[in-house]
């Protein structure tokens, strides 16, 4: 499971130009409006505090925004604002059409040349990008978002609604979240019932980085009624060795499939219940850009993990 996708899951989308002629303009301002973006810049200034702790004012609607965070991407297409835009991470794969956008690196090498042609008035990252102090230099707004937990995404969603100055910013950042609240109801509602209460580890990354309770992936995972081994108080993606694993006993696996191909050389974990019986959720690399990212797919994250779940508790 490409768990640099804790780092390095995020952003999308692309904007339109102006035209100068009345009758072009108007003819864009009616697109823009039956796009559900906003066609002026909004009068009231947007004043956020991103995740560096920073105080960021926007005081116009963005036409040309950056994400270099897919989950960052997939929040702002989820609001409807896909169409602003114009540059995206090389992660970035969903939804469809960014996948058309330049892409513009990772985390830790954006191509800032490449950013800069594109003229981009909002670019929305992660709080441990490399490249946000040579931007904010240059003068380009940077808001960082980086959500570890769902509170933390409830936020994002909302702080993301207001940067984009959308119309209706509020209510459409909670008609999308309460969205994803019904539809991990309805994942939870699906959990056989013998898999309630079973302990689990989640790998969410090499080197024993696992998702603990305290991430948004152990939130759906609690969610889903299930036990996760890694306790709040180690962290949200903590670190942990082969012996801790094997002293928790996990009864269900979850992990990548390149991953899960050596479970069984790993010293003592022949001993862990899970091994012995099979209980392995494995992902493949699609399925686990889903399950890793802290965005609006989390419904279908859950949903992938109750699959495997039927699996292995046939009902």
């Amino acid at each position: 499971m490409r768990m640099n996708t804790l780092k390095c899951l995020r952003t999308m989308l692309g904007a339109t130009a102006c035209a100068v002629v009345s009758a072009g303009a108007i003819s864009m301002a009616s697109t823009a409006l039956a796009q559900g973006t906003s066609a002026s810049p909004s009068i009231t200034p947007y004043t956020l505090t991103d995740d560096r702790g920073r105080v960021v004012v926007v005081d116009k609607a963005p036409q040309r925004v950056i994400t270099l965070l897919p989950s960052l991407g997939e929040i702002v297409c989820e609001l409807k604002a896909c169409d602003l835009l114009v540059g995206v991470d090389r992660y970035s794969n969903w939804p469809e059409r960014v996948k058309s956008l330049p892409q513009l690196g990772g985390l830790d090498d954006t191509q800032l040349e490449a950013l800069v042609k594109l003229k981009p008035d909002l670019v929305l990252l992660a709080r441990s990008a490399r490249v946000t102090q040579r931007l904010e230099s240059m003068g380009i707004r940077v808001v960082a978002l980086e959500p570890q937990s769902q509170e933390d995404m409830h936020r994002v969603i909302q702080q993301i609604a207001g940067a984009l100055h959308l119309p209706n910013a509020k209510e459409r950042a909670e008609t999308l979240w309460q969205s994803i609240q019904q539809k991990l109801d309805t994942a939870a509602a699906r959990v056989p019932k013998a898999a309630k209460g079973t302990r689990i580890y989640f790998e969410a990354g090499t080197g024993y980085f696992a998702a603990g309770e305290a991430s948004y992936i152990g939130e759906t995972l609690k969610r889903l009624g299930l036990i996760n081994v890694v306790t709040p108080a180690m962290g949200s993606f903590p670190q942990v060795n082969s012996e801790f694993v094997v002293k928790a006993n996990p009864q269900i696996i979850f992990m990548g499939e390149r991953a899960a191909t050596d479970l069984k050389t790993r010293p003592g974990w022949q001993r862990i219940e899970a091994i012995q019986q099979q209980k392995i959720c494995s992902f493949t690399p699609d399925q686990s850009d889903i399950v890793v990212r802290s965005g609006p797919r989390i419904p279908e994250a859950a949903e992938l993990m109750v699959a495997c779940l039927k699996r292995i508790y046939p009902e």
